[in-house]
């Protein structure tokens, strides 16, 4: 390097500074570095500028050209030597400048140039010197004194202490740079702050070249990311260059370098975005930032790479957020960024929009804007115009910027000032993200709403609930009392107006003119007074009383005059007029006031309705959110409904029931988001927090008797009005709090008390505390093991027989006294217990089922009680035999049915009351019994359904109990075997051993063959009881005509399918009288009830319906949405458990993918999703679905075929089956005669993926079975779509992609063949049409010889 030190080459020359030519350098490898640096320590010490010295300067750029060999200690000294002269530089600098002392400008500023280069150079190449790797403390590193001036003394002092801590410490200094780096820029900030550089270098450029060098080392600092993570040093980082931008004119050079770091550095955005706000507010200094943003406006993303986007994206987004005014100075010129197609950038820009909402309302509340140069209306123009530019962005094709804006909407629900507005606008928006594509809007939307729920500002009126009836009655009359003030003011008006002569009126117009308008405007707002979405903005409260002050000036102003001169005109007329007059006009505008008033209440009730009516729109979309398979929006789904309850919304109940069901889900642990920002937890966990939380929370201050009351309440609320599938997921949750203890005792005795009570309830109220108290048995047995007694007394006793559902859930609960222990799959052991047969239970139970009741609803009873019989009986068939014979003997028994009749009109129907009555017991019959009895030999029909009804309930559990039997005689057996093995255990062999467990293996079948041989050859065969009724169920059922009563139709029915699953040999008889009732009768509820016994027969002798299986998918073409709706479930059953095989009937399932009804074509969904996890199940089946679906009489339209045929090809993944479905559809076309299955294969084959090149090959293989018929309407189209495929970049198969396969080649074939058959068919026409030209000809020729012919027979 030159002696002539010039500070612009010296840096130049820095970039390679391995290779950097220096004079009098010193070498550190031949001699010992400490004794270099102390030679120049020495010197700087004793005098700052000697620097200067080429030997000086030059021992320092020696030792940091080879900085990466030398030792920490002699590094730690080094960057000593220069801080401690450099800071002796400049105090003497500074003495100089200030005493004008221009001789030494020359000295110093050389001096200062080298000490900013060193230090410069030092700080480049500090992390390459080897220190301390886990040393992450600060070195305390003392600076040495350094002298004012050129003095002597201060220098002398400084030179000892270098002198004698050099090689004392050298040894035990470890070097940590990170710990130096705050010092270093605070001596950085201090000349920054202090130095008059323009008087030292008096060319901007020179001046520019030290600033850049002497600030360089902060810039190099803030590249390092673990640097930037100290907050010392980050703001180290900002005053320096605050600093020189602000004392030092380095406002041009710091906006390249800092645009530089935000392009390479991503972690640099938010730090200098936090940079400019800090030199903004703290230095007054904004240009910077306008000048950067106003770079970054011009910048154009396209084509730049992720990480930069990403960097600059961070810089806008928070440079709103810490500085929200200098971006909306340049928002005019950023807002072109919204349209870039950059999608990290547009995220940006919309939380910028944000950022600057909430500052100007900010600004609303503070009165005026920051700059004062904006009154509030300019700053709600703004604002304004800012929320319609953010809706907008929700139609960005990006679905993160989409979430960005449902996420920025969120945070702004949360301001003081509502905008009720932009509000309604927002509520639609989220209401429309429902139902987006991604899941991540729709959950974002779900949070918004959320929010905008729980934010709401119609709640000062009516609280914080948002009931639509409540708003509507309020609504209502606040229009009425409107109306009548409206009257009012014109009643009071009428009489002075009618009194005046034209000039008084003339001139008293003119003097209200602009009241007057106000009035006409505000009456134009309320115009309309039904709830609109184009409802204006309504304005705050201070803003209306504002106007409503200005309202009364303007109408004194405008009174005053009007009478004075009503006064000076008229001086003849009566002074009792005039006051009257003044009464009337003081009246008008007292009404006046509150008309106006009411016309805000009004709109507050308009905007209010609008937003609730929202609401219920949306809660019917969150609704069906529940069953999403992304599992934060459903836990969202669920936060949803939790919040909608606490604010009584109109459908939160019907959400709430529905979300009972997620009971099932067996997602039950924590995980995290897909952004990772936020963790999940389980949906069964979350779910049983929410009803904890609404129906079980314990509310501090209340006292404990009404908490157990609440509580016991809202779990018998939950039983209201709710389905079986309802009632089956309540049953598990019950189940799992009683498991976890979260429900307290006192809460079960409460339920027992509401059961018990002497008194009248209303009937749900009892039946819903039966209900919850049988779902606690299920997980805890002994909740209702003491309470039997009150169960018979109340719910079988007088209360049962007059409320029959109540006796029905009675029998329910009684089940559970045999416990609730799972069966382990090959274990004989039962842990059920059971009673006696003298038991009181059974007793009550027997008088149930027979005491006679001519309801509907005794069917239910029948059924669960006899289930409890066989659950609970030690011998149920001996109960049960009784039941059947009395039951026989009363059907079968001729008597009066007078009395009978009378008996029935006296009772009435006990339905029809809403609360229970001892004293009343249920007798309405659906054919009244005096119809029967006119003739005294026939029977009673309904007692006749009665006894079919119980007898084939008693064979179906039979077949249950005797499995039970089964297992306990194998229990039995095993034990004595395992008892005799025991006991001579020590007398037998190994070879006795197994000899003993072949016969008990041989025992145990014998059993099992025991058990079939009595259900095959005893319940329905010889001197059984059952077996009587077989022959009468199929006598009943195979005579229509005969038989026409419905309920005993109905019983017989599924009597019949209840015997056939006894038997082998009945089925085999009989099965085919089911399937004809299912195709003749006309009742719907039979055929269902048909369609659901085959799927029971099916289960039990798969081998017989198999055979007949064509016949039961006649029930999908059935016109009751029921029955088809119960095949497709029995047959989804059937199918995925292997009970019936697919022999080509798939097509019939396939169609009610396309249902009108919802549940039917979601069935069918889950149908085909379950199937696709079978082994090629769909695959195999794929080409009966085609030929089913397109061709014949079970043909659909093509709109159905190819909805239908896109959502199964969705299960075609397999690169093989592609491959050779591609060529099965190809031969289809060789078949094939008529355009529409030409156009229906084509689709199919476009449905394809195409993912491998085989494919491909195979479909040009076979060009010449569909050449001819790519002429054919839409199909060339087809292909067209399939070579679109073929092309994209993940398949790679053309040759310009290095594939084996021609596709333009391919391309050009399907082309020609298309014009060919063009060509042909064109000619085909032509043909034909002459051949109809030449027989037209023809046939006019023979008209005309005709005559001829005639003629010449006349000759």
């Amino acid at each position: 390097m030159d002696t002539e030190f010039d500070l612009s080459d010296a840096i130049e020359r820095l970039g390679n500074a391995e290779n950097l030519d220096l004079d009098h350098e010193r070498d550190p490898s031949n001699e010992d570095p400490e004794t270099i640096l102390e030679g120049a320590v020495e010197a700087v010490a004793d005098q700052s500028d000697a620097i200067t010295i080429p030997e000086v300067f030059a021992s320092y750029c020696s030792l940091l050209k080879h900085s990466g060999t030398i030792p920490s200690g002699v590094m730690n000294k080094l960057l000593d030597s220069v801080s401690s002269g450099l800071q002796a530089e400049f105090d003497s600098t500074y003495s100089d400048i200030s005493n004008d002392n221009r001789q030494t400008f020359d000295t110093h500023k050389k001096a200062l140039e080298m000490y900013a280069f060193l230090l410069h150079w030092a700080v480049k190449v500090a992390e390459k010197v080897k220190g301390s790797d886990g040393d992450d403390r600060i070195s305390a590193v003392v600076a040495p004194k350094t002298r004012r001036g050129r003095g002597a003394k201060a220098a002398g002092s400084g030179r000892a202490g270098g002198r004698t801590g050099t090689k004392k410490q050298t040894g035990s200094e470890e070097w940590n740079w990170m710990g130096q780096i705050p010092q270093v820029l605070a001596l950085i900030s201090k000349l920054m702050s202090r130095l008059q550089t323009q008087r030292l270098w008096t060319t901007t450029a020179e001046r520019d070249k030290f600033i850049g060098c002497i600030t360089r080392p902060a810039y190099h600092v803030a590249e390092n990311e673990q640097y930037m993570k100290a907050e010392d040093i980050k703001l180290g980082v900002y005053k320096v260059i605050c600093l020189a931008v602000k004392h030092q004119g380095h406002s041009a050079a710091a906006q390249i370098l800092i645009m530089q770091r935000l392009q390479y550095y991503e972690h640099l955005a938010e730090p200098m975005a936090h940079c400019l706000s800090v030199l903004s507010k703290e230095f007054d200094h904004n240009q910077l930032g306008d000048e950067i943003l106003r770079e970054v406006s011009h910048k154009d993303f396209r084509g730049q790479d992720q990480k930069q986007t990403k960097s600059f994206s961070k810089f806008l987004a928070k440079i709103a957020e810490v500085s929200p005014r200098m971006v909306l100075k340049q928002m005019s010129l950023l807002v072109n960024h919204l349209d870039t197609d950059v999608a990290n950038i547009r995220i940006a820009m919309v939380e910028v929009i944000g950022f600057l909402i909430r500052d100007l309302d900010a600004s609303l509340d503070a009165g005026a804007s920051e700059d004062g140069n904006m009154d509030s209306k300019q700053i709600q123009k703004q604002i304004k115009g800012l929320y319609e530019m953010l809706l907008e962005r929700m139609l960005d094709t990006n679905a993160p910027v989409r979430s960005k804006v449902l996420g920025v909407l969120t945070s702004l629900c949360k301001m003081k000032r509502k905008f009720p507005k932009q509000r309604l606008e927002a509520t639609k928006v989220a209401i429309v993200a429902l139902e987006d594509k991604m899941p991540s809007v729709r959950k974002a939307a779900i949070v918004l709403v959320i929010e905008l729920i729980k934010t709401h500002p119609y709640g000062f009126v009516l609280g914080g609930p948002l009931e639509l009836e409540h708003f509507e009655k309020e609504y209502h009359s606040i229009k009425t009392q409107l109306a009548e003030a409206e009257a009012k003011v014109g009643n009071a008006l009428a009489n002075p107006e009618d009194s005046q002569d034209q000039e008084d009126q003339e001139e008293a117009r003119t003097q209200k003119k602009r009241s007057d308008d106000e009035d006409e405007d505000e009456m134009d707002v309320d115009e309309d007074e039904q709830p609109t979405d184009e409802e204006k903005e309504s304005e705050d409260e201070s803003e209306g009383e504002d106007d409503d002050q200005a309202e009364e000036d303007t109408s004194m102003a405008g009174s005053k005059p009007k009478k004075a001169k009503k006064s000076k005109l008229k001086p003849r007329k009566s002074q009792i007029n005039v006051v009257q007059m003044s009464a009337e006009a003081a009246i008008a505008h007292l009404e006046g006031r509150i008309a106006e008033q009411l016309r805000l209440q009004k709109k507050f009730y308009v905007e209010a309705l609008n937003f609730i009516r929202q609401l219920d729109a949306a809660t019917e979309i969150v609704l069906k959110l529940l069953g999403s398979t992304n599992k934060a929006e459903v836990l969202e789904g669920i936060h949803f409904f939790e919040v909608a309850h606490e604010y009584k919304l109109t459908y939160t109940e019907e959400g709430l029931r529905q979300m009972m069901h997620l009971i099932w889900s067996k997602d039950n642990s924590v995980t995290t988001s897909e952004d990772g920002t936020e963790q999940l937890k389980g949906i069964r966990s979350r779910l049983l927090e929410c009803y904890r939380n609404l129906y079980f929370v314990v509310h501090a201050g209340e006292e404990a008797q009404s908490q157990v009351n609440r509580i016991a309440r809202n779990m018998i609320e939950l039983t209201y009005g709710a389905t079986l599938a309802e009632l089956t997921s309540l049953e598990e949750m019950i189940r799992v709090m009683i498991e976890d203890r979260q429900i307290h005792p006192d809460v079960v005795n409460k339920l027992w008390q509401i059961f018990g009570k002497d008194r009248q309830l209303p009937k749900q109220q009892r039946r819903g505390a039966i209900i919850i108290i049988g779902m606690m048995a299920l997980a805890k047995r002994s909740v209702l093991a003491d309470r039997v007694e009150t169960m018979l007394k109340v719910g079988l006793g007088a209360l049962g027989k007059a409320d029959l559902t109540l006796a029905r859930y009675t029998c329910v609960a009684l089940q559970r006294l045999n416990g609730s222990a799972k069966k382990v799959k090959g274990s004989l052991h039962n842990k059920t217990l059971r009673l006696p047969m003298d038991n009181a239970v059974f007793r009550k139970l027997q008088e149930v089922i027979e005491r006679p009741c001519r309801s509907k609803e005794w069917f239910g009873v029948a059924e669960q009680a006899i289930n409890t019989i066989y659950a609970l009986g030690e011998h149920p068939d001996r109960l049960c035999n009784d039941i059947i014979k009395k039951l026989t003997f009363r059907a079968f028994t001729p008597r009066n049915r007078t009395s009978g009749a009378e008996q029935t009109q006296a009772n009435g129907d006990p339905d029809a009351m809403d609360q229970d009555h001892p004293e009343d017991v249920s007798q309405t019959s659906d054919q009244p019994p005096s119809q029967a009895g006119k003739d005294d030999s026939l029977g009673d029909a309904f007692e006749l359904s009665q006894l079919l009804f119980v007898v084939g309930h008693i064979a179906i559990k039979h077949i249950a109990f005797l499995e039970i039997v089964e297992r306990e005689w194998k229990r039995q057996k095993d034990e004595k075997q395992a008892a005799e093995k025991a006991a001579r255990g020590a007398h037998n062999t190994n070879k006795d051993g197994e000899e003993l467990d072949q016969v008990a293996g041989n025992a145990e079948d014998e059993i099992g063959d025991r058990v079939q041989e009595i259900r095959e050859h005893e319940l329905l065969e010889g001197g059984s009881l059952l077996a009587l009724f077989g022959p009468m169920l199929v006598h009943i059922c195979g005579s229509p005509h005969k038989f026409k009563n419905p309920t005993l139709r109905a019983a017989a029915t599924l009597s019949l399918s209840k015997f056939l699953c006894v038997s082998s040999s009945f089925c085999e008889n009989n099965h085919r009288l089911l399937f004809k009732i299912l195709e003749t009768s006309k009742n719907a509820s039979i055929r269902s009830n048909v369609v659901i016994g085959l799927g029971d027969v099916a289960v039990s002798f798969n081998s017989i319906i198999d055979e007949n299986s064509n016949e039961l998918y006649k029930g999908l073409s059935d016109k009751d949405p029921v029955v088809k709706k119960n095949t497709l479930m029995v047959l989804t059953h059937l199918i995925l458990n292997g009970m019936v095989k697919v022999k080509g009937q798939l097509g019939e399932m396939a169609k009610c993918l396309q249902d009108e009804d919802p549940r039917i074509a979601d069935l069918a969904k889950l149908f085909f999703t379950e199937l696709s996890t079978k082994d090629n199940a769909i695959y195999n089946n794929l080409p009966d679905v085609i030929s089913h679906l397109s061709t014949g009489e079970h043909a659909v339209d093509e709109d159905r075929f190819q909805s239908t045929m896109k959502y199964i090809f969705t299960f075609i993944e397999k690169e093989k089956q592609a491959e050779n479905i591609v060529d099965k559809l190809c031969q289809r076309f060789r078949v094939a005669d008529e355009p529409r299955q030409w156009r229906d294969i084509a689709f199919c084959l476009s449905l394809l993926p195409y993912k491998s090149e085989k494919s491909i090959k195979k479909l040009i293989e076979s060009l010449p079975a569909y050449q001819d018929k790519l002429h054919a309407e839409g199909v060339y189209d087809r292909f067209s779509e399939i070579l679109a495929k073929a092309r994209q970049p993940k398949v790679g198969v053309s040759k310009e992609n290095g594939g084996g396969v021609d596709l333009q080649e391919f391309e050009a074939a399907l082309e020609q063949h298309k014009r060919q058959g063009e060509d042909d068919q064109a000619l085909e026409k032509r043909v034909e049409k002459k051949k109809a030209a030449a027989k037209k000809r023809a046939s006019r020729r023979n008209v005309r010889s005709k005559p001829a012919k005639v003629e010449e027979e006349d000759d």
